[in-house]
């Protein structure tokens, strides 16, 4: 459960082009300023059951799975434990359920896993258990694939947040937390 290092943020930033601060700020906000790990060692992660229904073609949203499969995103669920979650959906359909997921220090979405340099969801899966570094390495995959490393050279806090988060980045005010949490590293 290696800790990101100075150096791995400033061989990010070089291998992105941007700042060492920029790439601190959306660690912090994805992470709330925290680790990528539980305190048990496992990767933090947010089971979103919106996905899971999309991913399934909503086969599993029934009365008895409520709380892992439902056709819209609900905060509803998140201070349950997610883990949980995700194993309950795991026992109905594993790939599906691990793609319904965000996942480590930059929460990256499981059916993510291609953009973030992964052949396979069980690879993304097992290099999110493994460090930090593997977060930071997948964070830096995605944001090239999905050249969103523009948007963090000009600092365009809004243009990352869509990219990055979509459309409900605004209601979630996650441009200014990212411009916020930069002034915090730059100052």
């Amino acid at each position: 459960m290696k800790k990101l290092t100075e150096e791995d943020y400033q061989k990010a930033a070089q291998s992105l082009g941007c700042e060492v601060a920029v790439i601190k700020a959306v660690s912090f906000v994805e992470s709330g300023g925290k680790s990528g790990f539980l305190a048990n060692g496992s990767p933090k992660i947010l089971f979103e059951g919106h996905w899971f229904h999309k991913l399934t073609n909503g086969k599993f949203t029934t009365s008895e799975n409520a709380n892992i499969s439902y056709p819209r995103w609900i905060r509803k669920y998140y201070s349950e434990d997610q883990y949980k979650r995700l194993e309950k959906a795991s026992k109905l359909d594993k790939e599906a359920a691990l793609k319904s997921a965000s996942w480590g220090k930059f929460q990256i979405m499981g059916f993510n896993y291609k953009l973030a340099g992964f052949n396979d969801i069980y690879s993304f899966f097992y290099a999110m258990g493994t460090s930090e570094g593997e977060h930071l390495k997948a964070f830096v995959n995605f944001v090239k694939h999905r050249r969103l490393d523009d948007e963090l050279r000009r600092k365009d806090w809004k243009g990352f947040a869509y990219g990055y988060n979509g459309a409900s980045y605004a209601q979630n005010r996650y441009d200014e937390k990212l411009e916020n949490a930069y002034k915090k590293y730059t100052s």
